[in-house]
């Protein structure tokens, strides 16, 4: 007979890799323990003070005004309460009811941590009365005054902390009353409910009212970003609509001209010579007007032509040109003087083009108001070599004559001051006695570091 060893039934092995749910749920609650503990314990712009932001300086104290009202009113009213009430020993009193209520001065700036010292005087009281003689048939653990100072600070509390400590917050409060059931005296009234309703309700109207505060400023400041927006959207529609503009005017009619002016010796037989150099000027000037316009058209529709590599990259003019600029002029009527520096000058870009600019606009102005007006233009460099001046003066012209323009919008000028103020230099001008005008800008040889963008691109609308 053959008898086999029986071994008891211990049940399916565990799987391996597979956690007992004890092991998870102390886990899990060590994990609740260790968030809890970061949440109470890392306050939100610690030191500023509540109501900081807003412009009223009145509503800017309101947080101290209430805070010394509530601290004032409750400490002899919890010194009185524990002492003849609760029949409290009167040292023990007098620690509880100041750390029961001073700190909520300290909740104007640092409401967490203020909660962390009235909290902990709150419990020390409740567990102080558990022995005293006057428990019986009053409120415990929490009495009614410290009720009214723990409430008023849970709206200070609420009003800067995240929704997560307002939760680890509210979680405390409630263990905290839970646990104190162990201790309860005989005959007491039990609040720790009321105390968890109420701090509820009140941590949540205040995360509500700091929620509509903050989503208000965030769509009031959405609105300033879309504004900025609109009206740059607006500039970009109103630069592209002039450019299209001087396009179809401009370009169409100065395209005539410099094919006119170059056709004319073939054209007409028997031109003199001087007329067909006459001709060909007109030809140079009117192709480097066209030239020009081009410079202006690629500022004026630089969001359009990024995406297709930029604005055409020439030269910008500088004071080099003025000779060519001057003969110009001086072949409009204006008879005009030019005198420029004996040594080359170095200029930064800027300068340089604010200079050559200053005297074109000027020269055109003469050409406008004053036809056939003696003008002199002299560029020269300071003694220490800091500064360049650009000088031109007109006088009354010589022979009575119409001015092409009676009225000026002004822009000119606006242009030149405007050109003069981002390189740092100063700008002068003024009529004459002699009934003439006279432009004196003096501008650095250096300019500052953010004058040269704005004077190579934009500005260049001045010019026309």
């Amino acid at each position: 007979m053959t008898v086999r060893a029986s071994t008891p039934d211990r049940g399916p092995a565990p799987r391996p890799g597979r956690e007992p749910a004890r092991q998870r749920a102390l886990r899990a609650a060590r994990q609740a323990l260790r968030v809890l503990a970061v949440e109470l314990g890392t306050p939100t712009e610690p030191g500023t003070p509540l109501l900081g932001s807003v412009r009223s300086p009145w509503l800017r104290r309101l947080p101290y005004v209430v805070a010394f009202g509530f601290a004032v009113s409750l400490l002899p009213t919890t010194i009185n309460v524990l002492g003849h009430d609760y029949g409290l020993d009167g040292g023990l009193v007098g620690a509880l009811a100041t750390a029961q209520t001073v700190p909520l001065l300290l909740a104007v700036t640092r409401p967490l941590q203020a909660w962390w010292v009235i909290f902990a005087a709150d419990v020390t009281g409740a567990l102080a009365l558990t022995g005293a003689d006057g428990v019986a048939g009053r409120a415990w653990p929490w009495p009614p005054m410290e009720i009214v100072g723990y409430l008023a600070l849970m709206l200070a509390l609420s009003l800067r902390e995240r929704r997560r400590t307002l939760t680890a917050v509210w979680l405390t409060t409630g263990v905290a009353g839970l646990f104190s059931q162990v201790f309860t005296p005989d005959g007491s009234n039990n609040t720790w409910v009321l105390m968890f309703v109420l701090t509820g309700v009140v941590l949540m109207m205040g995360a509500t009212l700091r929620e509509r505060g903050d989503a208000q400023r965030k769509l009031i400041e959405q609105e300033t970003i879309s504004e900025a927006e609109r009206a740059r959207r607006t500039l970009l529609e109103e630069r592209a609509r002039i450019a299209r503009e001087l396009h179809d005017v401009v370009a169409h009619h100065m395209s005539v001209i410099t094919v006119q002016a170059a056709s004319a010796p073939y054209r007409i037989s028997g031109m003199p010579g001087e007329a067909e150099e006459e001709f060909g000027a007109i030809a140079a000037t009117a192709r480097e007007s066209l030239a020009e316009m081009r410079r202006l058209l690629g500022v004026l529709r630089s969001e359009e032509t990024e995406q297709q590599g930029g604005p055409e990259k020439t030269p910008q003019p500088g004071i080099g040109m003025l000779p060519k600029l001057v003969e110009g002029t001086v072949r409009a009527g204006v008879p005009v003087e030019l005198a420029l520096p004996e040594e080359p000058v170095a200029l930064e870009p800027a300068v340089d083009l604010s200079a050559y600019r200053i005297v074109q606009e000027a020269l055109a102005n003469v050409v406008r108001h004053a036809p056939g007006a003696p003008t002199r233009v002299s560029v020269t460099v300071a003694a220490d070599g800091a500064r360049l001046t650009v000088l031109i003066v007109n006088s009354a012209p010589s022979a009575p004559s119409a001015p092409l323009e009676t009225t000026g919008t002004g822009h000119g000028l606006i242009g030149m001051r405007e050109r003069v103020r981002l390189v740092d230099g100063s700008l002068d001008t003024g009529p004459l006695p002699d009934g003439g005008f006279r432009v004196a800008a003096r501008l650095p040889l250096a300019p500052p570091p953010a004058a040269a963008s704005p004077l190579s691109t934009t500005k260049d609308a001045h010019s026309v």
